[in-house]
């Protein structure tokens, strides 16, 4: 029998170091739930080692692998980098980015309340803020999130990105406000605390919630992800319509 192909946690990256931290203890919390599941880590940016490099190793060592992008939506990193990354190495695959997936706008959902907004009040908007990507796939991705987290929320969701795509976090709060919004928050589509979290202080909205990060879910999400890629379960990479009730962290 052949060996179990080994999970390539593959994150943007991160000088952060609680974003480290977190997005380590993802991949460990994914091989908690799964005993005997062998993982290592690769970045896209920022961080060693990186995504060619794990790869590569793994290919020359006859091992088997799926890289899963740690990645809430398909863009550049996903598309480009990822996909060159496995083109010439026998026995890798990759698998879809964690998002959409409606575990993760309950996740949102979570950081929302947490944060004090109601999600029952109609005169709150949401802005869902993510990185942002030049790819009008990520995009579509994003919104595709704000439409199953609106499920759940009474009052308008729109999304906002810090970099590469419209609108700009801070223009997207603006239109919020213009459209008779009595107060506007934020909700990071984020892992992990970095660069861009760090930046949605300045956004001017009235509350902007703590990225998704730590949250069991998304570890399940994770591993959903691998087993698609590995044929073990097809139809977990299939969207789901629905919201999920909030589970346990």
């Amino acid at each position: 029998m052949s060996a179990q192909p080994v999970l390539v946690a593959c994150a943007h990256g991160t000088r952060n170091p609680t974003g480290r931290r977190l997005i380590a203890e993802l991949a460990l919390a994914a091989k908690q739930l799964r005993p005997g599941l062998v993982t290592t880590a690769a970045f896209v940016d920022v961080q060693p080692p990186t995504v060619v490099d794990v790869v590569a190793g793994l290919a020359a060592g006859g091992r088997p692998a799926v890289v899963v992008p740690l990645l809430l939506s398909g863009g550049y990193h996903v598309h480009v980098d990822i996909a060159d990354a496995v083109a010439g190495a026998e026995g890798t695959v990759a698998a879809r980015p964690l998002g959409p997936d409606p575990r993760l706008a309950a996740v949102l959902l979570d950081r929302l309340v947490e944060a004090g907004a109601d999600a029952a009040d109609p005169r709150t908007a949401v802005v869902v803020a993510a990185a942002g990507s030049s790819d009008a796939r990520s995009v579509a991705d994003v919104e595709r999130t704000a439409a199953l987290l609106q499920q759940s929320w009474a009052g308008p969701v729109t999304t906002g990105f810090g970099s590469a795509a419209q609108p700009p976090v801070p223009d997207a709060v603006d239109a919020a406000r213009r459209a008779g919004a009595d107060r506007v928050v934020l909700a990071a589509y984020l892992l992990a605390p970095g660069h861009f979290h760090d930046k949605l202080a300045g956004a001017g909205a009235d509350l902007v919630t703590a990225p998704l990060l730590p949250d069991a879910r998304i570890a399940a999400v994770l591993l959903d992800r691998y087993d698609a890629a590995v044929g073990a379960s097809p139809e977990a990479a299939a969207p789901a319509d629905g919201l999920p009730a909030a589970g346990p962290r």
